[in-house]
């Protein structure tokens, strides 16, 4: 189990203890929302990957199904790195404190860093590669309010969704148009393939 930096902490506690004081219907939507946004996230990338499916242009293509496979990746680097780290949950601790999520993940469910802001950074840049304003304006806002949410319910510590914004954000950007350059070159050589002409077999005399 890996030490945690104070700074943390003590940041930690005055989210939760903000969060305990605000009213019920702060409460639900906290809740709720923690979860949503990764659907709403989604929606986003969708959203921007529909039209790039529908035009011919063969990178924008490639990008758009590129991107899905970023963001499972940036999951997939999460899990690994919480296995490593071992960091246990801030609401296991012995603090006296009230969270808003209610029940704290079971022992082995680690907290370092967040798979929730993992997802909701990696698909934010995600969107933002596909479409600027879309990523940008709405996206990346909602990502960055999904991982706040996290240390608002007391699930995770800030310094967890940080790295995971960070984590999901650096390798969709990376990954996104390293694993499209290969399916660009599929696609060119399936239209190649399409418009080829079909050759006859000349008749016997």
């Amino acid at each position: 189990m890996t030490d945690v930096p104070d700074i943390s902490v003590e940041w930690y506690r005055d989210v939760v203890d903000f969060a305990d004081a605000t009213p019920a219907p702060v409460h639900w939507f906290a809740l709720h929302f923690t979860g949503g946004a990764l659907v709403l996230l989604g929606l986003l990338l969708v959203l921007a990957a529909g039209p790039k499916l529908l035009r011919p242009d063969v990178r924008g293509r490639a990008l758009a199904l590129a991107a899905p496979v970023a963001v499972v990746l940036a999951y997939a680097a999460s899990e690994g790195i919480k296995s490593l780290v071992a960091e246990d949950r801030p609401c296991r601790s012995p603090a006296d404190l009230v969270i808003l999520a209610g029940h704290c993940p079971s022992v082995g469910d680690w907290s370092f860093p967040s798979n929730h802001a993992t997802i909701a950074g990696a698909l934010a840049a995600a969107t933002l590669l596909l479409h600027r304003r879309l990523g940008l304006f709405v996206a990346a806002p909602l990502a960055l309010l999904a991982a706040i949410s996290r240390t608002f319910v007391g699930v995770h510590y800030p310094h967890d969704v940080a790295a995971g914004l960070l984590i999901g954000a650096v390798v969709a950007t990376v990954v996104t148009p390293l694993a499209a350059r290969p399916l660009a070159e599929a696609l060119r050589w399936r239209v190649r393939r399409s418009t080829r002409p079909l050759t006859r077999p000349t008749a016997r005399p």
